[in-house]
Formats: structure tokens, sequence, C-alpha cells
């Protein structure tokens, strides 16, 4: 499962769609996804979030909204939650707008506890942040690119950390990307504070240098930032240790002349769905930093637990909910690969190992075969 996908529907059809999403989730082996609400309309009210589920009745892929903690996405006034819930949301996020108002976000905790669910925030403080295009550092500095300092990002953790204690609610750190981020969370779960977090697959295999090696291509530019290396690594040793507890995505297309710009105008978003699995086996599992198991944790069971959803059972009477997958298949990620409706992927023309075969769910198989071959 991959519980942090953007699927644009409604309002961005031009970069992607459910029905898009569904297909490039099945060819990168997940059959579950949770898909983030900055859509347009945001997916603040009951009727959205049924009209997303409505639109993924027919496809193999169980799809779940996660809706607004406030209206609009605007951070001032605590979005219907009860209702959203009732109607299939599984979780409540402003997405890219952090909850920036700590009152706000302390009765969104309080309101979590009562429903049950998760908030998800996405940690940035603004005012330390902005308007920086890559990671602030060595390398931003070379480039003459205003940078984004990792400490934006543990700011606005410890802050949550903080009401999450206070309250009891339960806080989801999303796309975590520091050293100093996961050591906070660290600490915070040796406390007993309610906090999961999740890292992008990007966020362990690539550093901020690719963005001076690749010459200012934009389908490296992402928010958080690709970090350095020292990061890098402490996503994989987080992930060893069980502090961070879901590999995700953050699935994010964008159409072509969207992203064919000047570095410090393009959106930040990459896609992921199509190549995360290739990159958790190439980066974790051949060389022995996790195993199969705690691979599979971290993508079947530890997302559903935090979003409360059943995880699949492989026995006799339970319902068929299955990924075929390949360690050691080498394929290139090539143009004709790609089922996203978009084409914003840092792995473009790369040699990958390891990549998933097909799927079974919702009584239906579907075989991924390669086009190029």
């Amino acid at each position: 499962m991959d519980m942090h996908v953007h699927f644009r529907e409604p309002g961005f059809e031009h970069k992607e769609n459910v029905e898009t999403g569904c297909r490039s989730a099945a060819f990168g082996g997940f059959t579950e996804v949770a898909c983030m609400p900055n859509t347009k309309p945001a997916t603040h009210t009951r009727d959205v979030v049924e009209f997303i589920k409505k639109k993924a009745e027919g496809e193999a892929v169980d799809v779940h909204p996660i809706g607004c903690v406030t209206k609009e996405r605007a951070g001032k006034s605590i979005a219907e939650m009860s209702d959203m819930k009732g109607g299939g949301a599984v979780a409540f996020s402003d997405d890219g707008d952090p909850v920036y108002n700590s009152q706000v976000m302390r009765v969104a905790l309080e309101y979590s506890s009562m429903l049950g669910v998760p908030i998800i925030n996405h940690e940035e403080d603004l005012e330390l942040s902005r308007p920086g295009h890559m990671n602030e550092g060595v390398v931003s500095t070379k480039l003459g690119l205003e940078g984004t300092p990792g400490i934006a990002e543990e700011t606005m953790i410890a802050r949550d950390i903080l009401i999450a204690g206070f309250t009891g609610g339960h806080i989801h750190v999303a796309h975590i990307s520091t050293r100093k981020a996961v050591d906070l969370v660290r600490k915070a779960k040796a406390e007993g504070v309610n906090v999961t977090t999740e890292v992008c697959a990007h966020h362990f295999d690539l550093t901020d240098e690719e963005i001076d090696k690749r010459h200012f291509d934009t389908n490296v530019k992402m928010h958080p930032p690709l970090r350095t290396q020292d990061d890098v690594d402490a996503m994989i040793e987080g992930l060893a240790d069980g502090t961070i507890d879901v590999i995700c995505t953050d699935h994010a297309p964008h159409a072509i002349e969207e992203k064919e710009v000047e570095f410090i105008y393009a959106p930040n978003g990459i896609t992921g769905l199509d190549t995360a699995w290739s990159i958790t086996n190439m980066r974790l599992l051949k060389p022995g930093k996790l195993t199969m198991e705690q691979v599979l944790e971290k993508l079947v069971v530890n997302p559903r637990k935090i979003l409360n959803l059943k995880v699949p059972a492989i026995k006799v009477g339970e319902k068929a909910n299955l990924t075929i997958f390949n360690t050691d298949e080498e394929w290139t990620y090539s143009d004709k690969e790609v089922r996203s409706k978009s084409k914003n992927s840092p792995y473009l023309g790369d040699t990958l190992t390891g990549r998933a075969t097909a799927i079974y769910n919702r009584g239906r198989f579907v075989e991924n075969k390669l086009r190029a071959q």
C-alpha cells in the first residue's frame, strides 16, 4: 500500500486522474493507495470524498481519500472531519500546506483522538523555508539557488510532537527527510508520543548533488527537497530501527509544460508509483539494509495499520489481495513503461533491478507486461 499519492481528480485531470493513477499503482505493485486532498475543489467535504470513492469503484486498486484538516486547506477553521470519515476518509491532512496555526493543530489532534484517525502534516515552517528551491547547503550555494534548510522541517515536527503529546492525538509526519527530524521522531516514540512517519523512496536514494549533476533537471525538484548523503543514510537507519514506519512515494504528477521551465519556476514533485518497488529493492533489500520481512512491514502492514485498514492475509477464505514481484529482473524505465498520465520522474532512462510483475485484487488479475521488450 502507498499511503501518500496525488491522483489530482477532481480539478487537475490534465496531470492525472483516478483511472491513470490506479494504472500506475498497479504497475508498481500497489493494490491500495490513499490519495491526498489537494484537489479542486479541495477534499474538504463528504461529497468530494464520495466522488473519489465512486470514481475508483471499477479499478483493481483500492483508493482511500484523505480529507482536509481545514476548510479549503486554508488553515483557519476545521473541516467537517466526522462527516468525511463517514463518507470514507481514512485520515486528514492539508497536504502541501502545513497546518500552521498551533491552536488549529491542537483542535485537529483532539478531533483525531475522538475519530481514531491520524493527522498527516506537511512539516514546513514557511517563514524559514521559502522561497527555497532545493536543500540549503553546499550545493545550493555553489549553484546560486535559494535553499530550504532542514530546520524548516524540524521545527514543525518538534511542535507537532509536543502538541500530540499534550492532546494524545496521532500525528503522522509526512515524507520525512532530515537526520535531525528522524532523531526527533525516535525520541518522541521512546517517550510514548503517538507519532508515526513515512519516507519516500527518492529520499533514501538521491541527494541534492543530483541537481548539479543533471544540470537543473526539474525532475529532481520536490518538496521536501533532496537532502545530503548524511540525511539519506539517516533515512535508511530510521527504517532499519523502526523509527520510520512506512515507505511511500508522494506520487505527484505534473504536465510536461509545467516541468519544462526554468528550475526556479517548476512545481515541486515527481511521479513514484512505477518505480518505488525497484528503488526499495535496489537500495534496501539487495544491500541487506533491510530484510524482506522489514520491507513488507513498511509497504504492506504499517500503512494499513496507521490508517486503520485491514491488513490482507494469505489464507483460505480470505479475498485475494496479492502482489507478485521479482527481485532480480533488470528492466529499463523508458517512456513506454510510464503508466501515469505524466512523466516527471528522475528515473526515466535508468536500468532498474526488481519489479512487480502482476497484482490480484478485487477479483481482477493485472499482469504488468513491459512494453519496450
